[in-house]
């Protein structure tokens, strides 16, 4: 009965709670249960919060038997990733020095979930700082794949779509800046959207205006992340692009009605000199076929100009070099290589190569436009391989078909970084597997602040998928 209890949607668990025929008590003690039960094989939480989470589900059962006003997650259970602040519970940003740190706050995303009744159960694993696509660190080791223990479970959000994709809880709160929550969630088989600028306020970014990062929602079902969304967004002062961007119904509009007929998908297997495999192409090529089958007209766009890593990499690190210099300069023995040589790069930026890199991200954005004016969604693969080797090296090169690339980033997601840089709203969808049994990824970008459209429309492909049945052994 508890396994049956974690396996369920958070939309059934709501039903269920609001019509008193489950307990927020036995639910939460199933979740931590199942928790502490796949924590030693998965290694997805840096801490778990039992004591705090059973107290706040007896709370959230007091409420239901009095009758009284329940919120819209109330009795959920939700992780949140441990480089979002959580107000008295240890945020470590997945790094040593910041080991014992606790916020006084919740970031407005947490506060916002807990406000509709959500229960915390814990935190979940990053690398530090969500610096790299795969999840490991000094403070806690290495997160491993719900499917394969073996492989990657991805990054930097890697513990948030693990805990999602093993069935420990339906919810899980992530940040992307470059894939960080649609990379995870192709690994493992879960549904990860990056929405688009200013939908959801970002309360912890240092630079707003020119921030391209963002706290999101991981989850199993298209369902589920329009649930979250609908708690998560709204305008806040904290952050200027999310001020006077209305609030749409994302919960009606997700629900699996209708069709695509009238929508032009524009499409692209890999940007023009990037690999990708067999098993993807196939799988891509499979995915546009549902679409097509479910009303869609089809459209090829080209790959060019989207190879964008550089661009990329010159703003991202050199935000990074500027936060975190001191801190590797008086702290180096705690911190990984990987993340010190990601420093190190910066230091090559110069502030003109800056504003350029600046000037492309505007080019870039209207290209985006410019596609999205021709169609209303653009399809490609998430990733172009399936989860990397559990010990794969930042700075190694990537296998892919049997041949070898020298980095990682562009050539295993040239498709994710793009839309970080432009604010467009960016799904991963579980699209099939590959024949070693690992998750394959279709990302879906829809047009900008239309983040209910591109919820609807992956409603109906996951529909069309017949996938939600599977489940990690």
């Amino acid at each position: 009965m508890s396994n049956d209890l974690c396996l369920r949607s958070a939309t059934e668990l709501r039903s269920l709670i609001v019509a008193r025929k489950l307990s927020p008590v036995e639910l939460t003690r199933a979740v931590l249960a199942r928790a502490e039960a796949l924590q030693p094989e998965l290694n997805c939480f840096i801490t778990l919060c039992g004591d705090e989470a059973i107290a706040a589900a007896r709370e959230a059962e007091r409420k239901v038997m009095a009758g009284e006003e329940l919120g819209l997650l109330h009795g959920i259970p939700v992780t949140v990733k441990d480089i979002v602040n959580t107000k008295g519970v240890k945020t470590t940003f997945g790094a040593v020095p910041f080991k014992d740190n606790v916020p006084t706050e919740d970031a407005v995303a947490v506060a916002r979930l807990r406000s509709e009744g959500a229960i915390l159960i814990g935190k979940t694993t990053t690398p530090e700082f969500g610096s790299k696509c795969l999840t490991d660190s000094p403070l806690f080791g290495r997160t491993r794949n719900a499917w394969d223990a073996c492989r990657s479970s991805g990054g930097s959000s890697g513990g948030a779509a693990v805990a999602v994709a093993s069935g420990i809880a339906p919810l899980a709160i992530a940040t992307d800046g470059g894939g960080s929550t649609r990379i995870p969630a192709a690994c493992n088989g879960v549904v990860g959207l990056k929405q688009s600028n200013g939908v959801i306020p970002h309360s912890q970014a240092l630079e707003v205006f020119g921030n391209q990062t963002y706290v999101t929602p991981t989850t199993r079902t298209v369902a589920d992340t329009a649930l979250m969304m609908q708690a998560m967004a709204g305008e806040d002062a904290c952050d200027p692009w999310s001020i006077g961007v209305p609030v749409p119904d994302f919960i009606g509009t997700a629900a699996s009605r209708g069709d695509l007929r009238g929508l032009r998908i524009l499409y692209c297997l890999t940007p023009p000199g990037r690999p990708v495999s067999t098993e993807v192409a196939a799988s891509f090529k499979a995915s546009l076929d549902r679409l097509a089958g479910l009303g869609a007209e089809l459209e090829e766009f080209s790959g060019d100009d989207f190879d964008i890593e550089p661009i990329w990499r010159a703003i991202n690190h050199t935000v990074w070099r500027t936060r975190f210099a001191k801190l590797a300069a008086e702290h180096k023995n705690e911190l990984s290589e990987a993340f010190l040589k990601q420093l190190a790069l910066a230091s090559e930026v110069s502030g003109v190569d800056y504003q350029e890199a600046m000037f492309a991200r505007t080019a870039l954005f209207r290209r985006v436009q410019s596609l999205l004016a021709r169609g209303h969604l653009l399809a490609m693969p998430t990733l172009t391989r399936t989860a990397l080797p559990i010990k794969q090296d930042l700075f190694g090169s990537i296998e892919i078909d049997g041949r070898h690339y020298d980095s990682v980033r562009p050539h295993w997601f040239p498709w994710t970084m793009p839309f970080n840089m432009t604010g467009h709203p960016a799904i991963s969808l579980p699209c099939g597997f590959a024949r070693d049994g690992l998750p394959i990824g279709l990302q879906l970008v829809g047009r900008f602040r239309a983040d209910a459209e591109l919820l609807r429309v992956s409603a109906l492909f996951e529909a069309s998928s017949g996938l939600l049945s599977r489940w990690p052994s």
